[in-house]
């Protein structure tokens, strides 16, 4: 551009260094939104208790996290369309049912911690296995066990950011993990949810190491002696916005433990 030939002062030169900055670092967002304002057909069923909240774990690997907040009453199961071999894991949708004798005309937020691989999910088909808490929250007052009796739904989805108030990403470091293999699970994620991939950046170092997705929503890398702490970079797969936190994995790093970083892309 024209300008840019010209004689910058020192406070202009300032803010553009600091803006330069805060992007590299993740701080200042893609305008991007994962937000879908269409609705799109599918189908869902229940499991678990009538109002409990589902399976403990699943094939995502959030382990406990799925039985307390904010998570709890708001998991479910997807089938591979919209599993994406555990790339979709903590998507989040809003899910609709459509029979207006029963159905509430709110939606349902629930977010991606489980597959259902065969029966209503195969075949190519959407199909959402919610809680059965999520899946009666559906219904108008005082309905939800009525509707959970009716077995597969008629539904409606679409995308929609998910939301954490007063949390920030965390890394939860799997159990097993080594100085030569290391592997890591993100949680509370912002935004997008999901994770298309990740790196980390070991200490005195400016090589960022690529990590490999290993299983729903883990990734890993081999390779070492790795040396803490650890900075860890990741890119949302829907959207492809990037956050660094710096440091966010101490030198003393310990197997099953969660690191909280500052950051959250909200």
């Amino acid at each position: 551009m024209q300008r840019c030939r010209g004689f910058i002062g020192n406070g202009t030169l300032c803010c553009l260094v600091l803006l330069v900055c805060l992007k590299v670092s993740g701080e200042i967002p893609v305008p991007r939104k994962v937000s879908d304002l269409h609705w799109h057909p599918a189908t869902a069923t229940w499991y678990g208790s009538p109002d409990g909240d589902g399976s403990d774990g699943g094939a995502c690997g959030y382990g406990s996290l799925v039985d307390v907040k904010p998570l709890r009453a708001r998991v479910g199961a997807v089938s591979p369309v919209l599993f994406k071999n555990g790339e979709g894991c903590g998507a989040c949708f809003k899910v609709r049912c459509l029979d207006k004798s029963i159905c509430s005309r709110r939606a349902v937020t629930i977010i991606v911690t489980d597959e259902c691989p065969g029966g209503y999910c195969a075949n190519g088909r959407t199909h959402f296995d919610l809680s059965g808490a999520a899946f009666g929250r559906m219904a108008i007052n005082g309905e939800s066990a009525q509707l959970r009796n009716r077995g597969e739904l008629p539904v409606v989805y679409r995308r929609t950011p998910c939301k954490y108030p007063g949390k920030n990403i965390a890394f939860h470091v799997n159990e097993g993990s080594t100085d030569y293999w290391l592997s890591l699970l993100v949680e509370f994620e912002d935004g997008d949810g999901d994770v298309g991939s990740m790196h980390i950046r070991e200490v005195r170092s400016s090589e960022w190491l690529e990590m490999n997705h290993l299983w729903g929503a883990n990734w890993c890398i081999i390779r070492g002696p790795l040396k803490g702490p650890f900075s860890v970079k990741l890119t949302t797969l829907s959207t492809g916005r990037t956050l660094s936190a710096r440091d966010v994995i101490p030198r003393n790093w310990s197997p099953k433990a969660t690191y909280t970083s500052r950051l959250n892309f909200f």
